[in-house]
């Protein structure tokens, strides 16, 4: 009987559970465990790095940009005069984020563009710093700072991509 009861504890144990566990189909996450972000579609990545891992491959520079959303002073960036044929990466984890064909000169001091690379490169965040609303730009790969939308751009578009030079590298082609 002892031996009986061994055998028959854990089975009792699993009954209890699933019988207390809601029933999901294979694939479906429960609501519970549900987000408002998209879930990465296959081939996207994510760059995840501790503050003292990003200190380590950043320079202050970028570190501050990139990941405590500051901004460089205006025509410091060599990248604002760059009218090279490439691509504009993250500093940070090196995702392409514009192509030099999309690049203007807005006049503001900082590299500037009209549309992102491809509609996954970037995405946008509410910016309600210094009294006012704007569109934070951050990396889609590593969620680094990069500057922000404004609708005064040229066409296509009419949007200026007003980035810091500072948050990116550029790749020439």
């Amino acid at each position: 009987m002892k031996y009986l009861l061994i055998l028959f504890i854990p089975v009792l144990l699993w009954s209890v559970y699933s019988a207390a566990s809601p029933s999901v189909a294979p694939g479906v996450v429960p609501a519970s465990l549900q987000t408002n972000k998209p879930t990465p579609q296959p081939g996207e990545r994510k760059v995840v790095k501790t503050n003292a891992e990003w200190k380590k491959i950043l320079t202050p520079d970028q570190y501050a940009v990139l990941r405590e959303h500051g901004t460089e002073r205006a025509f410091t960036s060599p990248l604002n005069d760059n009218h090279e044929h490439g691509v504009f990466r993250c500093a940070g984890c090196r995702n392409p984020l514009f192509a030099s064909d999309t690049k203007f000169d807005s006049g503001t001091g900082w590299p500037s563009f009209y549309k992102p690379i491809s509609k996954n490169a970037v995405t946008e965040e509410a910016d309600k710093s210094y009294g006012m609303v704007r569109t934070e730009i951050q990396c889609s790969v590593c969620g680094g700072h990069l500057g922000h939308v404004f609708n005064d751009g040229p066409k296509p578009t009419g949007l200026r991509y007003c980035m810091n030079g500072v948050a990116m590298i550029f790749e020439k082609k």
